[in-house]
């Protein structure tokens, strides 16, 4: 019997799609099938009692296996379903606003886990589902509730695709007043294989751009050349490559689904993590003063310094894309406004565009200034840069680490209070630690994965060798814990 309560993941369904070595298939057709129902009676009993549901998916290769079994659970419901194709997952809910027909929507992707993977995402108007909804529809599922329907839904095909790019082109073209304001630049994207490719022609190259050197355009769900996402280290070396290659004036590489997006600057430099934070913190800043910027909590103390000196309220809080939106919508809700709350993987979501965490619409709101001024990379050149920077990930070997990590952080706390050093005096996450000038000169990040048995150590120094130092102790602190592969901290 399928355990459909181990395929929740945050706000998302994921698991294995195609079987590979000790990992066998758990996203069956039957799976899938049933999870489509349950979804349809999830919407029955918040009053949708026959929708319209718009279902697309990334570039995967098991997306349109997924695809038939989900459209044959919706219409077994008496739903009739929209297939919108090759999709981007924010496009799956910016149709639901858009007058497209659809009363709510399914994402097929799994971000930018392994070919192997494959997931869902559930959209209705008010926004994407909770942890919680995606708990009650895999309860539902594993329940076998049945909804019946006298009739099946009906199966059509539109994209949606263009209308969605239509509308960014039209954004930049109003903020510039120009209909090509791109022309003269050369831009161009990396795409990874994944959903991304139509930036290239139905938004760069509308609005003039030169987007010789793009690359990975096609939809390949092997992932040939690399992995679709921008915290990877080959996949970043990959696109600054092609930006110093082809002499681009802007770099952008997408993840699978496009909800992410990182950038690379006209000398290659990657415009990633804080710096991506410190970028479009500075044009929302430079729009209003004193707005508060949400991130998650292994942001550097050099934006945190910079988010101040450009005007704005540095709000460091939980990991977790959903954790940083829903504190901004909270903070906007009691009369603070707060315009972004983004992570440093790159998930971006504006109050501006619904809090939808928008890879295309991140891009293009960089590209709005990029026009305007001619160069990004001015913006943040006062950012204070660390001269080390570390995360190291300890693996637990024990199977009740949740317990035993909650633990370990209270010994952390309070040992690093013995050791003489300082807390930081805000943090919603985990254990942060402040290193004096002799001590490693720096901070670091003592936390628990969300997903996974893994205790997650983020270090950053002013000073070379400062991370070692910080290591050091860190490990003096983790020693005694023989669940932990602490020894990892000798590497950093």
């Amino acid at each position: 019997m399928a355990d459909f309560l181990a395929l929740k993941n945050g706000t998302d369904v994921r698991g294995t799609a195609i079987a590979a070595e000790g990992d066998p298939v758990t996203l069956t057709d039957e799976v899938v099938e049933t999870i489509g129902r349950a979804f349809c009676i999830w919407l029955k009993n918040r009053g949708l009692t026959c929708p319209t549901i718009a279902v697309g998916h990334d570039s995967r290769l098991s997306a349109k296996r997924i695809e038939a079994s989900l459209v044959k659970g919706i219409t077994a419901c008496g739903n009739d379903v929209v297939l919108t194709g090759l999709s981007s997952t924010p496009s799956m809910f910016m149709l639901l606003q858009d007058g497209f027909g659809a009363d709510a929507s399914v994402m097929i992707t799994a971000s930018h886990l392994p070919k192997e993977k494959n997931g869902l995402k559930f959209f209705v108007k008010e926004g994407g589902l909770e942890g919680d909804d995606v708990k009650e529809i895999l309860t539902l599922a594993a329940a076998g509730a049945v909804y019946a329907a006298d009739k099946a839904g009906s199966v059509t095909e539109r994209s949606y695709i263009e209308a969605y790019s239509a509308d960014l082109v039209e954004k930049v073209r109003r903020a510039t007043g120009k209909e090509k304001p791109l022309a003269g630049k050369r831009i161009l994207v990396d795409a990874g294989n994944g959903a991304g490719g139509f930036y290239v022609d139905l938004v760069l190259r509308p609005l003039g751009a030169d987007t010789t050197g793009s690359q990975f355009l096609e939809p390949d769900g092997a992932f040939p050349n690399h992995i679709p996402n921008p915290e990877n280290r080959e996949a970043m070396a990959s696109v600054c490559g092609a930006v110093k290659k082809y002499h681009a004036d802007f770099g952008v590489i997408f993840d699978t689904d496009v909800d992410r997006a990182g950038a690379v600057s006209a000398d290659g430099e990657e415009i990633n993590r804080n710096r991506l934070i410190a970028l479009i913190s500075a044009i929302l800043l430079e729009e209003r003063t004193g707005a508060t910027i949400v991130t998650d909590s292994v942001t550097s103390d050099g934006l945190a310094a910079f988010i101040t000196a450009h005007g704005g309220v540095h709000r460091r809080f939980k990991r977790g894309y959903k954790n940083v939106i829903n504190e901004s919508k909270r903070l906007n809700a009691e009369g603070i406004y707060s315009p972004l709350a983004i992570e440093t993987s790159g998930h971006a979501a504006l109050k501006e565009n619904y809090f939808l965490d928008d890879g295309a619409y991140l891009v293009t709101r960089l590209l709005i200034a990029l026009a305007q001024k001619g160069d990004l990379e001015s913006l943040i050149r006062d950012l204070p840069e660390p001269a080390e920077a570390k995360e190291v990930r300890l693996k637990f070997s024990c199977a009740d680490f949740k317990a035993r990590g909650e633990g370990v952080l209270e010994h952390v706390r309070t040992a690093a209070v013995e050791a003489g050093l300082m807390l930081a005096p805000e943090n919603y996450e985990g254990v942060r630690i402040n290193f004096g000038k002799d001590q490693g000169d720096g901070w670091a990040l003592v936390r628990m994965s969300l997903h996974e048995p893994i205790l997650p150590i983020n270090m950053e120094s002013n000073s070379k060798g400062g991370v070692g130092k910080i290591a050091a102790a860190l490990y003096q602190m983790l020693k005694e814990y023989d669940f932990l592969d602490a020894e990892k901290l000798f590497n950093a």
